[in-house]
C-alpha cells in the first residue's frame, strides 16, 4: 500500500492543467515526443517540457530517448490517473438549485 507521501507525490504530479492534458494525450498518443506534445497542446516548448519533467519525477510518465529526441509513455501509475481522470469527468455536477 502505498504512504501518503507517495500518494501527495502523484496527486501534485497532475495538479496542474498542462500536465492533466499532457497525461491525457500521451494516453491517446504513446511514443510521442515533447515537440510533438507542444504542437498538440499549441503550448511553448520550454514549458511543456518542464511539465513532462515534473511528471516524470511524479512516477507518471516514462521516458526514452531516441537519439535527439525523447518519447513518453504512460507508466503504470500514470495509466491509473488517466483512468481516475476520464472517470471523474463524466461524473455530472449532482448540484441542485436552490
Amino acid at each position: 500500500m502505498k504512504t501518503l507521501k507517495q500518494l501527495e507525490r502523484h496527486f501534485k504530479g497532475i495538479a496542474n492543467h498542462w500536465r492533466i492534458a499532457i497525461l491525457l494525450l500521451v494516453a491517446k498518443e504513446e511514443g510521442i515526443s515533447v515537440d510533438q506534445i507542444a504542437q498538440e497542446l499549441k503550448g511553448n516548448f520550454k514549458t511543456i517540457s518542464q511539465h513532462t519533467r515534473y511528471l516524470v519525477q511524479a512516477g507518471l510518465l516514462r521516458k526514452q530517448y531516441q537519439g535527439r529526441q525523447v518519447i513518453h509513455f504512460l507508466s503504470p501509475y500514470g495509466k491509473t490517473f488517466v483512468n481516475f481522470i476520464k472517470s471523474f469527468q463524466s461524473i455530472e455536477s449532482g448540484k441542485k438549485s436552490i
